[in-house]
């Protein structure tokens, strides 16, 4: 096992995979499909395009290894969230096209299942659905308000209900719960798997996969590395947080660190208490993200927002680790779960999302370059890569299908404004989300801050 790729997260030190890099690029080389970025994006894309079409020539390189960035480092959601709300959606499409694109973000949960046992890749799944607690008087209203949106959209108690508090703290038994909404479009996995499993499975349907070439510019119909070039018909570019380090798309998404900690594995009698029998995944209503879940061998893995934007889309191993942010993430663990006093923390890690300027993923082919694109997932990405993958397969082989008629194929988020005004920008809305969580304790009503920020937020 490489040593540097297993400390990068939890995920990785348990993937049961040696880790060690593939071969580099050997040179110039010519294939009908290049794709930057082995993460589920790049991999889902060249899985589909295998499986319907074993005659094309399909390279996929990678800076480092497969699953390096976020998608090895994620919390293991699959979740029909998608960045972009339903309002939004329906701006760019039609009503029916929206409520379309929510179908199919649901469906996307089960198709990941579904390769996953296919392949034989064992990835811990569980689809326990997701809780998210309402604590506060203001997070109930925020829980009802989302329930009672769902039902306007017509989305009935399938999809999204309203639990009171009994229900909720049947399901995990957190301080101060007053209610809940729950879905059940939600899988627990354990990502690194996954993503692993994946590379393997698009090796042997004939792709070839290179790593450690780092690439320096995406152009039409040609990606540019350090190790050569590699000439193709279509390029996809699927490196989602690490797009600006890309000639020419600095400001197409920006990097955003999203922090977790990982407890040792609990004893049952702990979680006789906790709760999350089928391991359903957890939030809150706060402002400020937070996200945990219940790993297949008993331990809380816990993560949330908090870390700086660093200035010019930096992107470096050392903002990785913010002690502060995992200070705090744990201070909010045993807030919410006080029977975990003591417990020790065994893996902290980080990584950088991608968020597109107006918060809407987006996936695209430009037939007039032959470049093609996926990305700008906000964090929500593992099932949406999936469905990105299929769309991907659906443009390239120029097939309009269901998918490719969904409101954010083609969609084209403005650019990030340059710097310094995006730092700014930026730090001034994740600071002014962790205030709004304070003013809301101490008013208990609605932060005017968060209303204030949301339209810069992506909110509505």
């Amino acid at each position: 096992m490489s040593p540097t790729y297993a400390g990068l997260s939890l995920w990785h030190a348990t993937a049961g995979d040696p880790l060690h890099p593939r071969d580099g690029l050997p040179g110039d080389t010519s294939v009908d499909v290049a794709i930057v970025g082995a993460g589920f994006t790049g991999l889902w894309t060249a899985y589909y395009l295998a499986e319907a079409r074993p005659d094309l020539r399909i390279a996929v390189v990678e800076k480092e290894t497969a699953g390096f960035g976020a998608s090895g480092r994620n919390g293991g959601w699959a979740s029909a969230l998608f960045p972009a709300s339903l309002p939004a959606l329906a701006r760019i499409g039609t009503r029916e096209t929206a409520l379309a694109q929510h179908q199919a973000m649901r469906d996307s949960i089960d198709e990941i299942a579904r390769v996953a046992a296919a392949e034989g890749i064992d990835a811990d799944i569980a689809k326990g659905g997701t809780i998210v607690l309402a604590r506060t008087r203001t997070q109930l209203e925020r829980a009802r308000a989302e329930v009672d949106g769902a039902r306007a959209w017509g989305r009935g108690e399938d999809d999204v209900r309203l639990l009171d508090a009994g229900q909720a703290r049947a399901v995990i038994n957190a301080t101060g719960t007053l209610g809940a909404t729950y879905t059940p479009d939600c899988a627990a996995i354990h990502p690194a798997r996954l993503v692993r499993g994946l590379a393997r499975a698009v090796e042997a349907r004939g792709v070839a996969i290179y790593e450690q070439t780092p690439v320096t510019a995406i152009e039409p119909h040609r990606v540019v590395t350090l190790r050569g070039t590699v000439s193709a018909d279509v390029v996809v570019r699927a490196t989602e947080g690490y797009t600006p380090s890309i000639r020419g798309s600095e400001r197409a998404v920006v990097p955003v660190y999203s922090l977790m900690i990982a407890t040792a594995p609990l004893p049952a009698s702990v979680w006789d208490e906790i709760g999350l029998a089928r391991r359903e995944t957890f939030s809150d209503h706060r402002n400020l993200i937070i996200y945990g879940q219940r790993t297949a061998d008993d331990r809380i893995v816990f993560g949330g927002r908090g870390a700086p934007y660093h200035f010019g889309s930096r992107i470096d191993p050392a903002h990785d680790r913010d002690e502060r942010v995992f200070a705090s993430l744990y201070a909010t663990l045993l807030e919410m779960f006080p029977m975990l006093a003591g417990t020790k923390v065994t893996h902290s890690w980080g990584g950088a999302l991608g968020i597109a300027r107006d918060w809407c993923a987006s996936v695209g082919l430009d037939a007039s370059t032959g470049l093609a694109w996926a990305g700008g997932y906000v964090g929500d990405g593992v099932t949406t890569t999936n469905l990105a993958g299929r769309t991907l397969r659906d443009l390239v082989l120029g097939q309009s299908t269901p998918l490719t008629a969904l409101p954010w194929v083609g969609h084209r988020s403005p650019r990030w404004e340059p710097e310094p005004l995006r730092w700014l920008g930026i730090n001034v809305g994740l600071r002014t989300m962790t205030f709004a969580d304070a003013e809301e304790r101490l008013t208990g009503r609605p932060s005017l801050a968060a209303r204030a920020m949301a339209p810069l937020l992506g909110g509505h």
